[in-house]
């Protein structure tokens, strides 16, 4: 679940801002992100709606779903052995989705170098930041259509086993060989050419971010010192504040 709530909150955070736009399910007047290509696979919905029950009946109307995602993805960092950092809080949430941004400010798994870097750079975020913040494929799983074109082109048998070239689609595979631990595993993966996704493997393919995986495989420390830098400025992406959106009553849906 560590894995599944840092996605939420930088699918959140990388379309329209962190606002919670992407919880919000479908009714008469929103449709939702959640039916978007890139968010079909989120998980972790009901972990912030049982912490935003419990919230609502200390302090009603106080705490925001945005600002629930950002401290849940800090604390799953944390409870998986990585870092922690301070929060800033006070973000307010959207009343409406935002489905057709969807498609354009979410990284694909099989995007190139350049896309991930201009698609960040979009965000006022660097390559190191970009690389720092895929280094959350430390953790979680990874289901086989995202990856089954890189290993039957290979000699990945084992994977293959796995992942046949005709049907299990939603079979998972580990993304790197500690994926309960938050760790820089996942850097020595993509060093020894073993990135699961190509996304991750783009990373060091003889390109300007080569450097900052080699730094971090082999600096945990300096890992994670920069995925909690980069989780701060992540958050900091157009939140609502002040007279602006709502807190909701309710994560899914906009308050009546």
């Amino acid at each position: 679940m560590s894995a599944a709530l840092i996605r939420l909150h930088f699918h959140d955070c990388f379309v329209h801002g962190c606002d919670a736009s992407n919880l919000l399910n479908n009714s008469q007047t929103i449709k939702s992100e959640k039916d978007s290509p890139p968010n079909v696979s989120t998980r972790g919905h009901q972990v912030i709606d049982a912490a935003k029950a419990q919230l609502e009946t200390i302090c009603p109307a106080v705490v925001s779903c945005a600002d629930i995602l950002a401290v849940a993805a800090r604390d799953a960092s944390a409870f998986a052995g990585g870092p922690s950092w301070d929060v800033k809080l006070g973000r307010r949430d959207s009343t409406a989705a935002f489905p057709d941004e969807v498609m354009g400010n979410l990284p694909f798994f099989n995007s190139d170098l350049q896309i991930l870097i201009d698609l960040f750079k979009r965000k006022g975020l660097s390559p190191r930041d970009m690389v720092a913040l895929s280094g959350a494929h430390t953790l979680g799983l990874a289901p086989c259509f995202s990856f089954r074109e890189r290993i039957h082109s290979n000699n990945a048998s084992a994977l293959r086993r796995r992942c046949p070239a005709v049907g299990g689609d939603s079979n998972l595979v580990a993304m790197d060989m500690t994926p309960d631990k938050f760790d820089n595993n996942y850097f020595t993966n993509i060093v020894q050419r073993k990135g699961l996704l190509k996304t991750d493997q783009v990373l060091f393919s003889g390109g300007v971010t080569d450097s900052i995986v080699m730094e971090y495989s082999q600096s945990p420390s300096r890992f994670s010192a920069d995925f909690a830098a980069a989780m701060i400025k992540m958050g900091d992406l157009q939140p609502l504040t002040g007279s602006a959106g709502q807190v909701r009553k309710i994560c899914s849906a906009a308050n009546k």
